[in-house]
């Protein structure tokens, strides 16, 4: 045969050179990344999501990583800043999701539901808002795809420009060009008279968070980028005894920042009309963390922020409390750690 044959990647090659032969179809590469790095994505991930959904979270980033290789410029990071950049954002995003679902009160005859006032829209108030969201979907959807995309991280998943530039793999500069060229052309697309509608329709069709939702991301975000630093700590709370063996907590805290992550594993339920309530001591005086209820598999996870935080605790504990929580640790230890 005189036709060209690509070498088979080789297990030796750079990250970069990986993600060249990646950007050129080859699944292979693909694979050798993965085999690098997914290890690293789902222990990020497992931090601060439950197994399952960190599993799904390494595929989304494999998956980005073959849509989105010929975007990799290895003078802007390394390949492994890259992929946990994206993983990052991932993150965020399905905390981001979690965070919108309602919770479901059980309502078996529908009393509660009966007693809810109706707040839907009339006929012609219906009719004007699918209108307006059609008319903006439509307008989005006839960007050019680098438009299109930009747009759409920007405001359907809310990413800041900065994100946007990341998920992309594009200079910051280049991301804010393709979202301005691709608000002018929608403001053109629509008209002069949907003036207004571009910025409302933008809010309800594309999803732009209200300001208190913003606040509760940020706080994930800061999460997020705490656990990830390199000078974290992962401190174990062991089960106490009498309490099953698999039973323990993680803390995360990094000296210097008033944020901690707990994650919580293994937990039964906790007593009627009680809770779990996580402690950090330091010297003498305890701070209380927050009260979680696990779900069904045992699992929950606390963000904690206070200004005592930025020192490492000296002592933590998880305690059942009264189902409002107490001022200070009162019921009995059900894990703990001490230095």
């Amino acid at each position: 045969m005189n036709g060209y044959r690509p070498m088979p990647p080789s297990a030796h090659a750079s990250d970069a050179e990986l993600m060249h032969q990646v950007a050129a179809g080859s699944e292979e590469a693909l694979g050798l990344l993965h085999r690098r790095f997914a290890r690293l994505v789902f222990g990020l991930a497992v931090q601060t999501l439950d197994r399952a959904a960190a599993e799904d979270l390494v595929q989304e980033v494999f998956l980005a990583v073959w849509r989105n290789a010929t975007t990799f410029d290895p003078e802007r990071g390394s390949v492994r800043a890259w992929l946990l950049q994206i993983a990052h954002f991932r993150m965020l995003n399905e905390l981001r999701r979690r965070s919108r679902q309602p919770a479901i009160e059980p309502d078996p005859e529908g009393h509660v539901l009966a007693s809810v006032p109706a707040r839907d829209p009339g006929p012609a108030e219906a009719a004007a808002e699918e209108h307006r969201r059609a008319a903006v979907h439509s307008a989005v959807d006839e960007l050019p795809p680098p438009q299109r995309e930009a747009i759409r991280l920007a405001f359907l998943d809310d990413l800041t420009h900065d994100q946007v530039a990341a998920e992309l793999g594009l200079p910051l500069g280049t991301a804010k060009t393709r979202i301005r060229a691709g608000l002018q052309k929608l403001r053109d697309r629509l008209g002069p008279q949907w003036a207004a509608l571009v910025a409302l329709g933008l809010l309800v069709a594309l999803g732009v968070r209200y300001r208190s939702e913003h606040a509760t991301l940020e706080r994930y975000d800061r999460a997020l980028s705490m656990v990830t630093a390199s000078d974290s700590v992962n401190l174990r709370l062991g089960p106490m005894p009498g309490r099953p063996e698999e039973m323990h907590a993680r803390y995360r805290g990094r000296p210097g920042v008033g944020t901690a992550v707990i994650t919580f594993s293994k937990f039964p339920p906790a007593p009627e009309g009680r809770t779990y309530q996580a402690w950090a001591r330091h010297g003498a005086t305890w701070t209380s963390l927050g009260t979680v209820r696990p779900d069904g598999d045992g699992s929950a996870r606390l963000i904690a922020e206070s200004p005592t935080l930025v020192a490492l605790p000296d002592a933590l504990e998880v305690t059942v409390e009264p189902g409002s929580g107490s001022t200070g640790p009162s019921g009995p230890v059900v894990v703990a750690w001490s230095q």
